[in-house]
């Protein structure tokens, strides 16, 4: 039976983007689709898949958006501020007193917008804090921590945060940072991490993966996925060079972003035998491609707690593979790796430790991290992140002040 305020989700991404946010706000729309009258306002133009279509699934809404490349920050800012403009108005006309929209920090100005219209309409909000701003840009070197913009967009989400009435964090270590700011309060806050998306089992290593055919090196180690301004391509590359000389080691890296284009002017410089590249991987073989390394990194940028949470962890886990984790320690992957003996967790910019890592990883193995990890990967289970987002969902209907009733 649906209740008769509806929900709207606004995103700039969703199918058929291929982006993992894209998946993600999709598998939610269409939870919450079983429920209740779901409108999706979209910035991703072109044809649903024929899975998220039809009868029970949400009706989707074109929002006209140019997407500019990373590279080009003043476009992409020009084209970004557009959507978030077009969306407000999408979102003035669709929301009605009772209803509730969700939303999610990408682009970093539409939670504003969708905030501001939920409250003028009368309606009750809730954001998917991916990234928290300004903090990811000041950890990625963009912004000083006492520039005015950064003061100002402090300003801004202590507005915002007084104006939602849910904020949903991925990671444990958002906690702290969210209440710093006074517009917000710990009821508001509730913690529904990501999940795998591939199913949980052991991928024994093989000679015949496609992707190790033309390796000739005993353990290969991994890095995947979109490496942005968080994250830190030059440590991963000091690391290979400080393994250059021991063959049994060899780096197979593949991904998009600015990160990979520092990577490949690197390699371009440098010429490292140890390390390779392959075309970004398609979504059919991701599985093989993360079955293909003995170990995978993640490499972020300093003071990443409370900021950013990679949501390429939970199939490494999937597969059974162990990490290694450049953070702080109290960083919400890195307390995972730790709390379950999933890998190695080393400082950020320490390329020397990183190495050590991968040294130490790749000695004997007796499979036992591979266990834990498996194990990990079935606690971070999409059945259970969607009937959490669903149960929220039903509670803003019912009541849209969270912190009275809690």
């Amino acid at each position: 039976m649906q209740s008769q305020g509806k929900i709207v989700v606004a995103s700039q991404h969703y199918p058929p983007d291929p982006s993992t946010t894209a998946a993600i706000m999709a598998e939610i729309a269409c939870r919450l689709a079983a429920d209740h009258e779901v409108v999706v306002l979209s910035g991703s133009p072109g044809a649903l898949p024929a899975s998220q279509t039809g009868s029970g699934k949400p009706r989707v809404v074109a929002i006209k958006n140019r997407m500019a490349g990373k590279a080009a920050l003043v476009q992409r800012g020009v084209s970004e501020l557009l959507f978030v403009a077009r969306t407000f108005l999408a979102l003035m006309r669709e929301l009605n007193p009772g209803d509730v929209v969700l939303t999610v920090t990408a682009p970093f100005m539409l939670p504003y917008a969708v905030a501001a219209a939920a409250k003028l309409r009368g309606a009750r909000s809730a954001l998917i804090l991916h990234d928290l701003f300004p903090d990811v840009l000041v950890m990625a070197g963009l912004l000083k921590p006492g520039s005015i913009v950064a003061r100002a967009m402090r300003g801004a989400n202590a507005l915002m945060f007084r104006a939602l009435n849910a904020v949903i964090t991925i990671g444990r270590d958002a906690e702290r940072s969210l209440l710093s700011y006074s517009g917000m309060t710990r009821n508001k806050i509730r913690f529904i991490p990501n999940w795998a998306t591939l199913e949980p089992a052991p991928r024994p290593v093989t000679p015949d993966n496609p992707f190790r055919k033309t390796l000739a090196a005993r353990f290969v180690v991994g890095l995947s996925g979109n490496l942005g301004f968080t994250h830190d391509p030059e440590i991963v590359f000091e690391a290979a060079r400080l393994l250059k000389d021991e063959p049994d080691i060899h780096f197979l890296l593949s991904g998009w972003g600015i990160g990979f284009e520092r990577l490949k002017q690197l390699q371009a410089d440098a010429s490292l035998p140890n390390v390779s590249f392959v075309v970004r991987v398609e979504d059919s073989e991701l599985e093989a491609f993360l079955a293909a390394a003995n170990l995978w990194i993640i490499p972020y940028r300093k003071d990443v707690a409370g900021v950013s949470v990679p949501s390429r962890f939970y199939n490494l886990l999937a597969v059974g593979r162990p990490v290694v984790l450049v953070s702080e320690p109290e960083a919400e992957a890195a307390l995972t790796v730790v709390e379950n003996g999933l890998g190695w967790v080393v400082t950020p910019g320490r390329a020397d430790q990183l190495a050590e890592a991968i040294r130490t990883a790749s000695g004997p193995d007796d499979g036992a991290m591979t266990e834990r990890a498996v194990k990990a990967a079935s606690k971070f289970d999409r059945a259970i992140a969607m009937n959490a987002y669903a149960a929220l969902i039903d509670e803003l209907l019912r009541n849209p002040d969270l912190a009275e009733q809690r």
